[in-house]
């Protein structure tokens, strides 16, 4: 198998992931003790505890991202460099978002103003998602790839009102009224 250690290295992130987190002190599951296919709302006491939340867009947008921009961008690099390159980030976004500066970062300037990090469940299902996003839009041509990045994006910045793109933007350059628009659906923020 020509991939072989590629393949060992992904599956080795989960436990890289799992195990840090771990012994950082997050939940292994949500501490509601239930496991979710999916939470629907960001602002939901569950959101980045289960399997699977609006930030899942986000990280698939990841994978995605590596995959699209390594082939325009760099068009000589091979898949197992974009892999690698793909698992290395993943690995490591998942645990440097672990940390006290990313998470204060995140409290002060977005949406997550209550996070506290995601349970080892869903962190790990967000480096697998990532994965995935990676390998649809390396097997995907260009056009078809745009279009997911479009439709992920959009969507989960017109219903859950955060994305990748918004996320980067409140931690880079805050902008007040888009975290006021952001707090409008928030039914904590009403009571505020």
């Amino acid at each position: 198998m020509a991939y072989r250690f590629h393949y060992i290295f992904a599956v080795l992130g989960v436990f890289i992931i799992g195990g840090t987190l771990y012994l950082w002190g997050q939940p292994l599951i949500c501490t509601c003790g239930e496991v979710k296919l999916w939470v629907g709302s960001i602002f939901d006491s569950g959101n980045s505890q289960h399997i699977a939340d609006w930030y899942t867009a986000s990280h698939i947008l990841h994978g995605v991202l590596i995959a699209l921009v390594g082939r325009l961008v760099f068009p000589t690099v091979g898949y197992g460099v974009l892999l690698l390159v793909a698992i290395i980030t993943g690995i490591g976004w998942e645990i440097i978002e672990h940390t006290d500066f990313v998470l204060d970062a995140f409290r002060a300037t977005t949406i997550n103003q209550g996070y506290h990090g995601d349970s080892v469940l869903n962190a790990v299902a967000d480096y697998i998602w990532m994965l995935g996003g990676f390998f649809t839009a390396y097997s995907l041509r260009t056009p078809i790839v745009l279009g997911l990045v479009a439709v992920l994006e959009l969507s989960a910045a017109f219903i859950a009102r955060d994305s990748l793109a918004l996320s980067t933007l409140m931690l880079i350059y805050p902008i007040d009224s888009v975290g006021a628009w952001q707090q409008e659906i928030n039914p904590l923020s009403k009571s505020n």
